[in-house]
């Protein structure tokens, strides 16, 4: 026997044995209740195996498929472990003993389910105990080791499920590679790398986890000495956020941790450290890199399943945050008793995140001055919210940016935490919205001064909670400043250069979900406001108006306004949050008491154009569209005067409706030429040429004033008239040979003092008929014309350039030819005496 445990020996007897299971292949059917039995003992679970497939080379063994290790019938009904393909390998020094013992355990594609009870115990707990209290020789034992080994499990592409009972959570880690074995007579080790996934969402980015660690034989697990280290590396924040909350919060950023951990699980030191790298909101790409370290130190229990002697801190310049404290039972209800505290925390550093989680903040902006802060977290099972209590201040606040041209001294900013009470109703007056925000902790801010310009400051506070805040101003304020401050801490505004003063009382207030746009609430009443407003020549000047801000519209009430030379008052309206002209309706109603329409079409022209009171009307091909052409607006316009050109209206008045490039004026009355107007004007800024079609009614009007405008008292008498007119064009050559349409007229009891006949200046009883306009020519066919002595049916032609050809037939009487101008007729009969037209200065 001597020789056999010598080198020599040994390797004959392999040979040997090998030989004889090449030679007697024993059957592998009859092995399966062996090979299933000496690996469950070393398990301490029940194991099955479909089928075994003898293995001979590279290595001495089985392949086992269908692969079944069941779980503890306490904890649930589906197998602990599961794997379709398991390659098994001989201990070759256990055959010479007679005994059938695996070395080890390679599964493909495995599937592990870790199980945790009502008790709050996992399945794999009381396989660790079962484990440590069966006396098998280490996985690397020796070749005199009579007791069976522990075998080496490793596994390969595995995956691992948690289940809480009889429910399997979407939480897993998948690709898993781990193994575990025996290390020593009293020790095990277990290394693991996995990616963690939700099989609910689609995840990519969740980083991969890898642990490896050891643990010692206790006569309890709560005693069993351990050692483990665990690295989670290359996540995405957006990613984590939406595996452990089910929703995407909208922040990103790479995340590494890395732990230590050592003691025992009842009194367990952990030692930690986090980084969160290129921190910003989902929408922000700028900013600058901004990192976050934090380094905790705690011991867990799992008696109260609780973390002791947490110490946190993050260190910022010269100071640091540091939280401090225990959390009892961690499962649920906690138990708190925590502190936060932050000493000497440059406001820098706090801009530095805010610049990462809020748009529209100025890339120069900076802040200078300190933040210190103690807040206690305090609460018990018997409570159903924990209790957040503290306060602390800013120390000479101030915030500069180059660009806005802005410098707010702001000093010292009290803050503390309050419970948040239910929502009251705001005042009738001030028509803003409020968040309702239930119950819960806020930290409340100020009140403290704000000066933007005025001799007063504004009075300034907030409230912010976990669900949203609420920003209030009070006071008397600059305009400019105010528009200034808000455009500084990223606020949506308006960007009108503006200068005057207002008596404010705001509400700046959102919510954090969905990064959701803050809303402005409440009233101002403005003062002597000058503004430059884009698509307007000129300033518009308010002398004073009441504007109310409400969640959805802008309202502005006893407006009092100059634009284009003309005193406006009346009221306008509009819904927030409009990016432009297009997207944001206005209703108004406006009453002035002079317009001159040249001044208007100057102020509505961009500048070098100079054109006529109708070119506001018209798209520049350079400038682009008009404003007139693109704003959205519905409401009712009037004035007591109207001056277009020679023509004076008095109390006119129209609803207007301005829409996708097309303008109405519906209902457009007024006193002209001493007689009445009513009618619907339109204008279609979307063809390529602006189009205006033209209808409406004149009764009354006194031709005598027709003349005054032209200069020429070519005519006398009263007139009405139905108007139908087209037109096209920019210019008022293209807008004159465009025109066409008709004019039904009638005249009466005047006079046409440049048509003088044999009996003197033509006097007219009644004339009546149509002008039909095309082609630059204005045509009349068999209008009828009676004056005290005859009856003419008038036909002809006039030109845009106002030259004449028309005839007059009276039956039985000679023809008569009317040619020549307006202001210079001939007149001639039929037999061709001409007789000049007799004209009175």
């Amino acid at each position: 026997m001597s020789f056999f445990r010598t080198k020599r020996g040994i390797v004959i007897l392999c040979a040997v044995v090998l030989l004889a299971m090449f030679v007697v292949r024993p059957g592998a059917s009859r092995l399966k209740a062996r090979i299933s039995n000496s690996i469950g003992t070393a398990l301490q679970r029940q194991v099955e195996i479909g089928s075994v497939h003898v293995r001979l080379l590279p290595r001495p063994g089985f392949d086992l498929e269908n692969f079944v290790v069941h779980d503890d019938t306490a904890f649930s009904a589906e197998p602990v472990l599961r794997a379709q393909e398991v390659s098994a390998s001989l201990r070759i020094s256990s055959l010479l003993r007679g005994r059938l013992e695996i070395s080890q355990l390679s599964l493909t594609e495995p599937s592990l389910n870790l199980t945790r009870n009502t008790d709050g115990r996992w399945n794999i707990e009381n396989l660790l105990e079962r484990t440590s209290s069966t006396t098998v020789a280490p996985t690397a034992k020796s070749s005199h080791e009579s007791r069976p080994a522990f075998p080496y499990i490793e596994a390969d592409r595995g995956r691992i499920n948690f289940k809480l009972g009889p429910e399997k959570k979407p939480f897993a880690l998948t690709e898993a590679d781990y193994s575990f074995w025996q290390d020593s007579e009293n020790a095990w080790g277990m290394r693991l790398k996995a990616r963690p996934v939700r099989t609910d969402f689609n995840l990519s980015d969740t980083g991969q986890i890898k642990v490896s660690g050891a643990w010692q034989r206790a006569s309890s697990l709560r005693q069993t000495p351990v050692q483990f280290t665990l690295q989670w590396d290359g996540a995405q924040l957006g990613q984590v956020t939406k595996f452990f909350s089910g929703h995407d919060k909208g922040w990103r950023g790479a995340i590494t941790v890395s732990a230590d951990l050592s003691g025992t699980p009842a009194d367990l030191t952990v030692r930690s450290d986090a980084a969160l790298e290129d921190f910003r909101r989902y929408d922000i790409p700028g900013g600058g890199t901004l990192t976050l370290h934090t380094h905790c130190d705690a011991h867990y229990s799992t008696v109260d399943r609780g973390l002791h002697q947490l110490f946190c801190q993050t260190p910022s310049g010269d100071g640091a945050i540091a939280l401090l404290g225990d959390v009892v039972n961690l499962p649920g209800p906690r138990q708190y008793d925590l502190k936060l505290a932050a000493d000497k925390v440059p406001l820098q550093a706090v801009l530095s995140i805010f610049r990462h989680a809020k748009r529209d903040m100025p890339d120069d902006l900076t802040v200078t001055g300190t933040l210190a802060a103690e807040f206690n977290l305090r609460g018990d099972a018997a409570k159903s919210q924990p209790e957040l209590t503290g306060s602390g201040q800013t120390t000479d606040l101030r915030l500069r940016s180059s660009s806005m041209k802005a410098d707010f001294a702001v000093g010292a900013v009290p803050f503390a935490i309050a419970a948040v009470q239910k929502t009251v109703a705001p005042p009738s007056n001030a028509r803003r919205a409020t968040i309702s925000l239930p119950e819960s902790p806020a930290l409340t801010v100020g009140p403290f001064p704000l000066k933007l310009g005025r001799t007063a400051p504004l009075t300034t506070q907030a409230r912010i909670s976990r669900l949203g805040y609420d920003i209030s101003l009070n006071g008397e304020t600059d305009v400019q400043r105010v528009l200034q401050l808000a455009r500084t801490i990223g606020l949506p505004t308006s960007n009108p250069p503006a200068e005057g003063s207002a008596r404010v009382d705001l509400h700046v207030s959102g919510q954090w979900a969905g990064f959701a746009i803050s809303t402005v609430t409440g009233s101002a009443q403005l003062h002597a406001v000058r503004a430059e407003i884009r698509g307007l020549e000129g300033p518009l000047e308010i002398s004073s108006a009441n504007l109310s801000l409400t969640g959805d519209a802008v309202q502005v009430d006893s407006l009092s306004a100059i634009v284009a030379g003309s005193r406006w008052t009346g009221s306008l309206s509009m819904p927030r949050m409009c990016g432009t002209l297009p997207s944001c309706p206005l209703d108004f109603s406006l009453h002035s008491d002079e317009i001159d329409a040249n001044a208007l079409g100057a102020a509505f022209t961009p500048k070098p154009a100079k054109k006529k009171w109708y070119g506001f009307l018209a798209s520049d091909t350079q400038s682009g569209p008009s404003f007139l052409a693109r704003i959205q607006a519905t409401g009712k316009i009037a004035a007591n005067r109207v001056v277009i050109g020679s023509v004076v209206a008095a109390h006119a008045s129209a609803a207007l409706k301005a829409a996708n490039g097309k303008l109405a004026l519906s209902d457009l009355r007024a006193d002209v030429l001493g007689g009445k107007q009513r009618g619907e004007w339109r204008a279609d800024f979307t063809r390529k040429l602006p189009a205006y079609s033209l209808e409406g009614v004149l009764q009354g009007i006194t031709l005598s004033q027709l003349a005054d405008v032209m200069h020429d008292g070519w005519i006398s008498g009263t007139g009405s008239g139905h108007y139908t007119v087209e037109m096209a064009g920019r210019e008022r050559g293209e807008l004159l040979q465009s025109t066409h349409g008709s004019i039904d007229f009638t005249m009466q009891d005047g006079v046409l003092p440049h048509i003088a006949l044999a009996s003197g200046p033509m006097k007219v009883r009644r004339f009546a008929g149509r002008f039909t306009i095309a082609d630059g020519e204005i045509t009349m066919r068999d209008a009828t014309l009676q004056s005290p002595s005859a009856t003419f049916l008038v036909s002809g032609k006039a030109s845009m350039a106002r030259e004449l050809d028309f005839k007059l037939v009276q039956e039985g009487s000679p023809t008569i030819n009317v040619t020549g101008t307006v202001t210079e007729p001939r007149v001639e009969t039929g037999h061709r005496v001409e007789t000049r037209a007799a004209l009175k200065p």
